[in-house]
């Protein structure tokens, strides 16, 4: 690929129930550019030999009986819109290291901005950079929600 940075991580998946066999999982990084690499995300994934792809709903912070969680606090909010975007992953069976795609939606992305890094910390504690996109909104679907992360996970 010229110009392009490409690396390749492998992922072994748990097994495939029809036969017991090891399915390993490859991710290859395009990046025709770098800069997106120092954010925490590569411009484009490709994936391949996996065997379940998961597509999870947009996750807010929202507690497990649905009530809105911490009212004006960009921080906390994004913290545990992340956290129940793993809930659903585990729940499922996969984890952060399985996320390729990530949208990000939120009201204020100059307020996101500075808290980024407790997402971009997560998942570079997983090893990956998932492609990503962020949206402005004008609101999301429950009044005082402030960030919202909707993600496709491969295993």
């Amino acid at each position: 690929m010229i110009g392009c940075e490409a690396h390749r991580h492998d992922v072994t998946d748990g097994g495939d129930e029809s036969n017991g066999a090891d399915v390993a999982m490859e991710r290859t990084a395009v990046n025709p550019v770098t800069w997106s690499v120092e954010l925490g995300f590569n411009q484009g994934e490709i994936v391949s030999g996996h065997t379940r792809t998961l597509y999870c709903s947009g996750q807010t912070a929202m507690s497990g009986d649905g009530n809105p969680q911490h009212d004006g606090d960009m921080a906390a909010q994004l913290a545990l819109s992340l956290d129940n975007l793993e809930a659903v992953l585990g729940a499922a069976g996969m984890s952060l290291e399985n996320l390729v795609r990530l949208n990000v939606y939120t009201t204020d992305v100059d307020l996101l901005f500075p808290h980024y890094g407790v997402l971009a910390s997560r998942l570079g504690a997983a090893r990956v950079a998932p492609a990503t996109t962020m949206l402005g909104v004008t609101r999301l679907a429950v009044p005082g929600q402030m960030v919202e992360l909707e993600g496709t996970a491969v295993a």
